[in-house]
């Protein structure tokens, strides 16, 4: 479990109010890619984070973006490695104006779930499935479900998250209701962060054309006859 202390205040670790903590800047946190684990990085003054979290009664989501990760090449450039994803984090609330962020859910969409989100239509929904321990010894312990429904009327979805821990033998369910407004936002956010987290902003801003020669006016110089006919 991911441990806050140095960021959360010292009177409460458990159902701080967090969306004050969001709003003044005091919470800082940045998840990996898994959608088991979270790793602060110890130098963040030169880090930049952004996010868009929506406060319901029963739970809170925030999004935020997850950048690619890049490998050398011999030839001296660089390709990626390993895409990057939004970041959906769920807080249950433990009372008014204040969620408990121990008991926090992450999961991680794929440029490819982030397109079925975008392309979603207003009677429609979508649903994915994620074991983080997959192709490993804990495959199977731990696994999570998305699932975005209509709320009806063409007024917004329900964002539900599932995670069954067979270990711990817990079943956690939140949910969290976004209104068309809200989902809006979501939408035209994740539309912009697509290619940056597929790594296309860096790949084309390193490929400009090149400019093309500029070669000098050439000067036509007159007949030496016509100078004589002067």
């Amino acid at each position: 479990m991911l441990r806050l202390s140095r960021f959360l205040p010292s009177a409460s670790r458990r159902g701080f109010d967090l969306k004050e903590s969001l709003l003044s800047g005091s919470l800082t946190f940045q998840q990996a890619v898994s959608t088991s684990a979270a790793n602060i990085d110890d130098n963040l003054s030169s880090k930049k984070y952004a996010s868009y979290t929506v406060f319901k009664g029963k739970a809170a989501l925030s999004i935020q973006p997850i950048l690619p990760s890049f490998s050398k090449l011999e030839s001296g450039g660089s390709r990626v490695s390993r895409n990057g994803s939004i970041m959906l984090t769920f807080f249950p609330a433990v009372g008014p104006r204040k969620y408990d962020f121990t008991k926090k859910q992450l999961f991680a969409l794929s440029p490819t779930e982030v397109g079925s989100l975008i392309s979603l239509g207003p009677a429609e929904s979508c649903e994915f499935f994620h074991d983080p321990s997959m192709k490993s010894s804990n495959e199977g312990m731990v696994k999570k479900s998305l699932s975005i429904t209509p709320l009806g009327s063409d007024s917004g979805y329900f964002v539900n998250i599932t995670v069954v821990n067979s270990v711990e033998k817990t079943n956690d369910r939140l949910s969290v209701p976004i209104t068309k407004a809200e989902f809006a936002v979501m939408r035209t956010t994740l539309s912009f962060a697509l290619p940056h987290i597929m790594g296309w902003d860096q790949a084309l801003t390193n490929h400009h054309p090149s400019p093309p020669a500029i070669s000098k006016p050439r000067v036509e110089r007159p007949h030496p006859d016509s100078e004589w006919e002067r």
